[in-house]
């Protein structure tokens, strides 16, 4: 059930002629009174004789009663309560009773309080209701509303458990302000799926994804096609700005502009600043190497979600929402460089990770300068094809963001932030449908590559997987992944790693016994670490781990075998 306290306005029969007329942007109908402060006020939906003017001058009476010179110029208060479209379809006499719960909770007429303002409670549609009411109590007082949204928020939590409606999660006033009603109306107008407002939002926090200092990010809101305005001090300096849709004007044709504080908190300009001010000393304010490409990119991603989620675990508050609001930074621009399979998901992940990187907890800036150097290295290095390398390192770095942002969604739902766990298990949901597409070619080579591995070589690294994980290792012998981590222990054998060792190192983290596939999460994690290509060559190509190159387990190697053959590719 979510409340929505609308702008307070001057003209109380106007309202009244939007509740009980034929709607602009839904049909009312039906109009009608469900409750009010008095059970004889008219109803001109349901009573023929009544009229609109006789139920404006019953609301304004206390209004006019009061000198012209005390008069509230906006008097008129609105709130419209809307039902979630699971929920089932509640009477009349609900509606009534959530109404008389609604203007107690927010202030408007108390119980019993006999001098409280005037209110009524139209309905016109199955799951909604409105509530107008006039600011001016009986006793010619003004009413309490300290933090009436707030306030009516909580009773809405307290009426869904009441009434066993569906549970909205609770905020905590760091979400992003939603878009007005007007601004919703203009959208559809003009057939966009999104209001101006959250476009804008979702623009500038792409553009500032990795920057580095103030002129970095505005020329990226430029090259994005935003108009951009700064607000600059008489010393010279920018002390805020704002951006504006080209396409989006208003009545007198101005774009219309909006601050970055406007479209999320984090978007103002002090606190983008906090990201450069606290990494000045760091790799952050250098640029990108010329060298780097998109596959190094995303493997350093990898690595740097791996360290970030060691931190998670064992770092401070601060420190862990530093951490969390970087990897928001890292899924941005992984998003923006994705490979078209895999972009849409990506994005949607990126969005909606922008709720959960927001909380109460103050983020010690500096400590996350390893995430906002991999973001950073992601913008340089351009777009990935999606192919090879680019590919395979792609499916690397959703892995681990994956448990990154699983780890993030467990922190929040341990500290009470009930949004911000809900966004992030939306955005690891993202990663969940984005892994398949990037991973399915380099781990069907890898299981091919399988293929030409000796019987004793096969048991021989399960042996491994039953020494290093004896609680996992049936299901992991079983799951259609072994046979492409079985490749990868070889391969990182024969490149001089220890496979016994380094499976222990990849397995320390404890939410792989959770993994769906925790083959694949070990896969990428010893690819990773023993800086093993990401996507083997394929057969045809006779890397090492072909029965060709490859001696039984006791037996040296031919000699005759191309050494160049059995050492990987490296970045």
């Amino acid at each position: 059930m979510i409340p929505r306290i609308h702008k307070r306005g001057s003209g109380t029969v106007g309202l009244i002629r939007y509740l009980y007329g034929p709607g602009t942007h839904e049909e009312h109908t039906d109009p009608h009174l469900v409750a009010a402060f008095d059970p004889l006020t008219p109803d001109p939906g349901r009573d023929p004789r009544a009229t609109y003017g006789q139920l404006q001058r019953l609301l304004d009476q206390p209004v006019n009663a009061l000198p012209a010179g005390r008069r509230p110029e906006k008097h008129v208060w609105h709130l419209s309560i809307r039902a979630s479209p699971d929920d089932p379809i509640l009477s009349d006499d609900d509606w009534a009773a959530i109404a008389r719960r609604m203007v107690a909770a927010t202030g408007i007429a108390p119980d019993g309080d006999d001098t409280a303002c005037r209110w009524a409670a139209v309905r016109h549609a199955d799951d909604h209701i409105h509530i107008i009411a006039t600011l001016v109590r009986d006793d010619g007082r003004r009413p309490r509303l300290h933090n009436e949204a707030r306030r009516a928020q909580a009773e809405a939590r307290l009426i869904e458990a009441d009434y066993g409606l569906r549970q909205i999660t609770p905020g905590d006033g760091t979400a992003a302000k939603r878009p007005t009603s007007a601004e919703r109306h203009k959208a559809e107008r003009f057939g966009r799926q999104r209001t101006s407002r959250e476009e804008l939002r979702e623009e500038v926090r792409r553009s500032a994804a990795g920057t580095a200092g103030e002129e970095e990010f505005f020329d990226r809101l430029a090259a994005a096609g935003l108009l951009v305005r700064r607000r600059i001090a008489p010393s010279g300096d920018t002390l805020g700005y704002t951006v504006a849709l080209p396409g989006d004007r208003n009545g007198k044709g101005e774009p219309v502009f909006y601050s970055g504080s406007k479209l999320a908190p984090d978007l103002s300009l002090p606190r983008i600043r906090e990201r450069w001010a606290q990494n000045a000393d760091d790799a952050t304010q250098q640029p990108a190497l010329p060298s780097t490409g998109p596959a190094s990119a995303r493997r350093r991603a990898a690595g740097a979600a791996w360290q970030a989620l060691l931190m998670i675990d064992q770092g401070d508050e601060g420190v862990i929402a530093a951490q969390i609001a970087a990897t928001g930074e890292v899924l941005d621009a992984l998003a923006q460089t994705s490979a078209a399979h895999t972009r849409n998901e990506l994005q949607a992940a990126a969005t909606a990770f922008e709720r959960a990187s927001r909380s109460h907890v103050h983020a010690s800036r500096g400590h996350d300068h390893a995430l906002r150097q991999a973001a950073r290295d992601l913008i340089h290095s351009g777009p990935a094809l999606g192919r090879g390398e680019d590919g395979a390192t792609a499916a690397m770095a959703i892995d681990m963001l994956f448990f990154l942002i699983t780890a993030a969604a467990h922190w929040h739902a341990k500290k009470q932030h009930a949004q911000q766990a809900e966004a992030a298990h939306r955005a690891a949901a993202h990663l969940r449908a984005a892994y398949p597409a990037a991973a399915s070619r380099p781990m069907a080579l890898l299981h091919q590559q399988s293929s030409f591995l000796a019987p004793s070589w096969r048991h021989h690294h399960a042996t491994t997987v039953r020494q290093v994980l004896p609680k996992l290792a049936d299901r992991i012998l079983t799951e259609p992944g072994w046979p492409a981590l079985a490749a990868t222990l070889h391969e990182a054998r024969i490149t001089g790693h220890d496979p016994t060792a380094l499976l222990a190192r990849a397995a320390a983290r404890q939410e792989l016994d959770t993994a769906e596939r925790a083959s694949d999460v070990l896969v990428w994690r010893l690819r990773r670490m023993a800086d093993l290509p990401a996507e083997p060559r394929n057969s045809q190509g006779r890397r090492a781990g072909s029965a060709h190159a490859v001696p039984a387990p006791g037996h040296s190697a031919h000699i005759g075998t191309n050494p160049a053959n059995m050492s990987p590719r490296r970045r």
